[in-house]
């Protein structure tokens, strides 16, 4: 465990990341609508009247950065645990010491837990009660989705803020801020500007990312850098991925909702993120599957034909060159016409099942009627619809006790609009009066 972190000389061994973190509000770049001017958190945190928070997001977005800048203006008791490697033990002592120190001393404690998402239930219900009572003021950091992977009860007593990636804008002024500070290069390393855009992409948005670049290309290359050696420094541009974490999530979930808004553009960005990245293609393959029918369905039947197509020529051809297979199909999903009248019908049916009787199979619709059914007064009513030039009979095809109903409701797009147009003429049949 450890206290309020006062850092009264620069460490110049210290990773650059490390070193140019800020420790004042005024020294915070990002996140300008979190704790910018005016906002309630800035607020609280410089009239030392905060109350417990969750900050998540991406690495290097600077949810640790604001955890130090609390902790060098509270007056509060701070406290720092790191979920991987405290225990229950840690936790306990902390809570006790905070109870302590509220009773005696009047004292708030701050209490913050770097990736709290690795805590078990166990010790996050533990933490509940402190901070109920407000013997302890949590801050946690995650990088995963709070309201999945924290105590529902916790989030429910914090205010809970999402952190983006930092602008390519913000990058730059960090990475100019370092090569001028004393605490980073004192301007001593010269550049290209260009150069320094390079760094800042392959950052990604991650702070940290951008700054241990900055250093390694200062190592590397020396006090005078060009575009054409950093491109050679940083040739491999690796994206934030996490084939099983939050942005796993996130960007197949961006997948899907940019084919089913029409654009194969960004769709194929999104792709060939996640195939850069590594993610099994027959993931991608059972996720368009899907959206064949779930987004497309009748609208264009041919979706799925051409999805299944793909991914059986991909079986056949493998990587690299399976990748053709991916984005063909990729690009039809996108530029088909959409239609969700399949998930409707279902869910409409779904929904009558559950309030529907005993769903029992009309006489006339069952496996061989009953011999001597009709001598006994029973109606078997059966008719061969290829008997009818039209194809289509009047008749009633829903279980006994239940009235018929229209579920599936085509829309006026792709293929189907045609449908449409058949199944209206298919009704007027089987409702017929005589």
């Amino acid at each position: 465990m450890s206290g309020t972190i006062i850092l009264s000389m620069v460490d110049t061994q210290a990773p650059l990341a490390y070193r140019m973190r800020p420790t004042a509000l005024a020294d915070f770049v990002g996140q300008e609508e979190i704790v910018g001017k005016g906002t309630p958190l800035r607020a609280s945190i410089e009239a030392d009247t905060l109350s417990s928070v969750i900050f998540a997001g991406p690495p290097g977005t600077g949810k640790t950065t604001l955890a130090r800048i609390i902790a060098e203006t509270t007056q509060a008791h701070f406290v720092q645990l790191n979920a991987v490697t405290s225990g229950v033990k840690d936790l306990k002592e902390v809570c006790s010491e905070s109870e302590r120190l509220k009773t005696a001393l009047r004292q708030r404690t701050v209490l913050f837990i770097d990736e709290i998402h690795r805590f078990n239930k166990a010790q996050q219900d533990a933490l509940l009660p402190y901070v109920e009572s407000g013997a302890v003021i949590l801050i946690g950091a995650t990088t995963e989705n709070p309201y999945f992977e924290v105590n529902s009860a916790l989030v429910s007593r914090s205010s809970v803020y999402l952190l983006q990636p930092l602008s390519m804008e913000h990058l730059l002024m960090i990475l100019r801020r370092a090569l001028e500070s004393s605490e980073g290069y004192n301007g001593k390393i010269t550049i290209e500007d260009e150069a320094l855009k390079r760094i800042a992409t392959v950052a990604g948005g991650d702070a940290r990312i951008a700054l241990n670049a900055l250093e390694l290309a200062v190592l590397t290359v020396g006090k005078k850098m060009t575009v054409a050696q950093v491109d050679a420094l940083f040739a491999k541009n690796a994206k934030r991925y996490d084939k099983t974490g939050e942005d796993h999530y996130n960007t197949i979930s961006a997948f899907i909702k940019t084919m089913r808004g029409s654009d194969c553009d960004a769709a194929l960005v999104w792709l060939f993120k996640m195939i850069n990245a590594g993610e099994e293609p027959r993931f991608l393959f059972r996720r368009m599957a899907i959206f064949a029918s779930e987004d497309i369905g009748n609208a264009d039947p041919r979706a799925l034909q051409v999805v299944m197509s793909a991914w059986q020529a991909f079986e056949f051809v493998g990587l690299p060159e399976g990748e053709y297979f991916l984005a063909h199909a990729c690009v039809y999903l996108s530029q088909a016409p959409k239609s969700n009248a399949i998930k409707r019908a279902m869910g409409a049916v779904k929904s009558a099942l559950h309030s529907a009787p005993l769903l029992e199979v009309p006489y006339h619709l069952r496996n061989a009627p009953i011999k001597g059914m009709k001598e006994q007064g029973y109606s078997v009513g059966y008719q061969y619809p290829h008997d009818d030039k039209r194809g289509v009979v009047k008749g009633d095809y829903f279980p006994m006790g239940m009235q018929s109903q229209d579920f599936y409701e085509p829309s006026e797009r792709g293929f189907e609009a045609e449908i449409q147009e058949r199944l209206k003429q298919t009704k007027e049949v089987l409702k017929a009066k005589n």
